[in-house]
């Protein structure tokens, strides 16, 4: 699949650049974003690790005209949904037009582009879309729709490296092949990922950004500041669940914060969580369970929150941090590291929603 869209792309892109081209504003109601975006009169700009969109055509030829602040990678799908292995991999840089779809016969297809690298490194604006044809209206967003909040783990730092002696690069990050993308995949979900590498809960990896930690990011619109405030009352994301996996930061360096702060932090997120959805609204809060301190943090916090609807899952089991054929980039999990956490997790979420188990599905 892969070898034939690049030759689809690359081989007939100049029998299509001679076709007339409608240009389409990126905010164009017909596209459908998933992730937290920030929206003006023509373009959509983000940079949340995950945030994906859904561009529905019939025609020759699709390009995407955009702009982006550092060089972002993104896996492409083309008519199908998004999984581990993307047909392509798309790399943005500074203001460029790239073409993502190029044929010689007019279809109906399906482009999803996903944003595989975190706000670090790079904010994206999508300016306009470029059709050889009609822009037709994209799927909506899935019945199902989980918010995730995490660190580097869920952004995918590492998932595609050879093992624990390689270091972060990039392009072999990618938080499609988290524990978080697949579980969400198992029941047919879209999802937001509200992730950042070395960020906790009260303390931050190795001290850094001192004041400013998840709590705070949580309430951005984008990953790097500046950033205008979120406001889900005017966004059409509306999880039925939101899932936390934070905390091993706050523990870094052989240090902890002191639990009435990690407390009060991790209190704050829970109530920002609450007003965003509602008092009903479930939370899992996962916790890695190589620190034992950390684990009985944030059990006590769930114990002691008065919060309804709060559960409490250990995950990601220490195992991982002795077993090479699980790591990948600094000893973070690899992709066979995160299939197996989200066996952990998927019946805690079917228990907690009544979605029902899938025998016959294979996480990936």
């Amino acid at each position: 699949m892969l070898r034939n869209l690049l030759i689809l792309t690359l081989c007939l892109a100049p029998i299509t650049a001679m076709a007339q081209k409608t240009g389409i504003h990126a905010s164009d109601a017909r596209i459908t974003y998933i992730g937290r975006v920030h929206r003006d009169s023509s373009s959509v700009s983000f940079d949340y690790t995950g945030t994906y969109m859904r561009v529905r055509f019939y025609g020759k030829h699709l390009s995407v005209k955009l702009s982006d602040t550092g060089t972002n990678y993104y896996n492409l799908y083309l008519d199908r949904p998004i999984s581990a292995e993307p047909d392509c991999i798309i790399t943005t840089t500074g203001d460029t037009t790239i073409t993502l779809f190029s044929a010689k016969r007019a279809k109906e297809h399906t482009i999803t582009l996903y944003k595989r690298t975190e706000g670090e490194q790079g904010r994206t604006t999508i300016h306009e879309w470029l059709v050889v044809g009609e822009l037709l209206q994209a799927a909506p967003l899935q019945s199902r729709y989980i918010e995730f909040i995490g660190d580097s783990y869920t952004c995918g730092y590492g998932a595609e490296n050879s093992g624990p002696t390689d270091h972060f690069s990039p392009q072999t990050e990618t938080s499609a092949k988290t524990y978080a993308a697949i579980l969400a995949r198992y029941f047919n979900a879209d999802y937001t990922l509200v992730a950042h590498s070395g960020m906790g809960i009260a303390r931050n990896y190795n001290s850094k950004f001192a004041g400013y930690y998840m709590p705070d990011r949580y309430c951005t619109t984008y990953d790097i500041p500046p950033s205008p405030a979120y406001n889900p009352q005017f966004s059409i994301l509306n999880p039925q669940l939101t899932i936390i996996l934070l905390g091993g930061n706050d523990f870094s360096m052989g240090q902890q914060p002191a639990y009435a702060d990690f407390q009060a932090n991790y209190q704050r997120l829970l109530l920002q969580i609450k007003a965003n959805y509602g008092d009903q609204h479930p939370i899992i809060c996962c916790v890695k369970k190589d620190v034992p301190a950390l684990t009985d943090y944030v059990q006590r916090v769930v114990n002691q929150c008065g919060l309804t609807d709060i559960y409490f899952c250990p995950f990601f089991p220490a195992v991982f941090g002795n077993d090479s054929r699980y790591l990948g980039a600094d000893h973070h999990p690899n992709y066979l590291a995160h299939r197996q956490a989200a066996h952990v997790l998927i019946p805690y979420v079917a228990t907690i929603t009544g979605w029902p188990l899938n025998d016959s599905s294979t996480v990936r």
